[in-house]
C-alpha cells in the first residue's frame, strides 16, 4: 500500500510490515506513484482517449514518444506491425517515415474490419501503407511479409497483436529472422502480468504474457539481447521508462 502525502511532498509505502518513506524528489518516490497511476490508467482505460493524425492509437503516450526516437535511430526502410486495430500505430509509423524521407509501413490483423480499412485506405498516409488480413503467425502470412522486404532494406518490428505467451513466442520465432542488425524486434504490453486482478484481465497473464516469450526466445537465440533503447537527452531523476512495454526492445547484436 502506498500513501501520498502532498503536503509533505512524501511518497509512504508499507512492505513486510515496514514503512519507507521517499521524497516527492526521489526517483524511488516516482516509480512508486508511476506503478499506481499506469495500474489507474488500465482501470479506466486512459489509452482509449489517443488519436494520432485522426485515428485511435490505444497507447500509452509515453511509450510512443520513446518510440519515435527508436524509428529515427534506426531509420528503417520497413516497418511491420502485427496488429491493426484502428490503424492509428499504422499512421504514426508512416508520418515518421515521412518525416525522415524514408520508410513503408506493413501492417497484419487477422481480422481487418470493413470501417477501420477505409479509414486507414482513406488517410493521407495511405501510400505509404499495405496490409495484410490472416494470422501473423500463419506460415503463408508470415511469407507474404518476407516477400514484400527487399534485399538489403533495414526493418524493425512492433509485435501488438494477441499478447498471450504462446502467439508472442511464435510471432518472435516467424520475425526475427527479418530483424535487421542493430534494429529491434518489439513485444509490446508486458504490462499485463503487473495488473493481474484489474478489469479486462485473467489469473493466467501471470505468466501468459508477453515478457514470458521474451524470456525464453532469448535464452534460445544469442543473437538477440535485451536493450533499452538510448536515450540522447535527460537532465532529469528518472533513467527508466514509464511504460505498458516492459522488457520489450529485443535487438539484433
Amino acid at each position: 500500500m502506498i500513501t501520498i502525502d502532498t503536503k509533505a511532498a512524501m511518497v509512504h509505502v508499507d512492505e513486510d510490515g515496514q514503512r519507507k518513506s521517499y521524497p516527492f524528489q526521489s526517483p524511488e518516490a516516482f516509480n512508486l506513484v508511476s506503478k499506481a497511476w499506469l495500474r489507474v490508467g488500465w482501470d479506466t482505460k486512459y489509452v482509449y482517449g489517443f488519436t494520432w493524425l485522426g485515428r485511435p492509437i490505444i497507447q500509452l503516450p509515453d511509450d510512443m514518444i520513446r518510440l519515435q526516437e527508436v524509428i529515427y535511430q534506426v531509420k528503417p526502410d520497413v516497418i511491420i506491425e502485427t496488429g491493426i486495430a484502428h490503424g492509428g500505430s499504422l499512421i504514426y509509423s508512416a508520418s515518421l517515415g515521412r518525416m525522415i524521407g524514408k520508410g513503408r509501413v506493413i501492417g497484419v490483423d487477422i481480422e481487418i474490419r470493413p470501417h477501420n480499412r477505409k479509414a486507414i485506405e482513406a488517410h493521407d498516409m495511405a501510400p505509404l501503407i499495405s496490409m495484410i488480413e490472416g494470422s501473423s503467425v500463419a506460415p503463408e502470412i508470415v511469407k507474404q511479409v518476407r516477400d514484400k522486404i527487399k534485399p538489403g532494406e533495414t526493418t524493425i518490428i512492433f509485435l501488438d497483436s494477441n499478447h498471450t505467451y504462446q502467439h508472442v513466442l511464435d510471432e518472435l520465432e516467424a520475425y526475427a529472422p527479418m530483424v535487421s542488425k542493430g534494429s529491434y524486434i518489439v513485444a509490446m504490453d508486458g504490462i499485463m502480468q503487473d495488473v493481474v486482478g484489474a478489469p479486462r484481465t485473467s489469473p493466467d497473464w501471470v505468466t501468459n504474457n508477453p515478457q514470458t516469450a521474451v524470456k525464453e526466445f532469448l535464452a534460445k537465440h544469442k543473437e538477440f539481447v535485451l536493450e533499452e533503447p538510448a536515450i540522447p537527452f535527460n537532465e532529469g531523476l528518472k533513467t527508466d521508462r514509464v511504460t505498458y512495454w516492459p522488457n520489450a526492445y529485443l535487438k539484433r547484436v
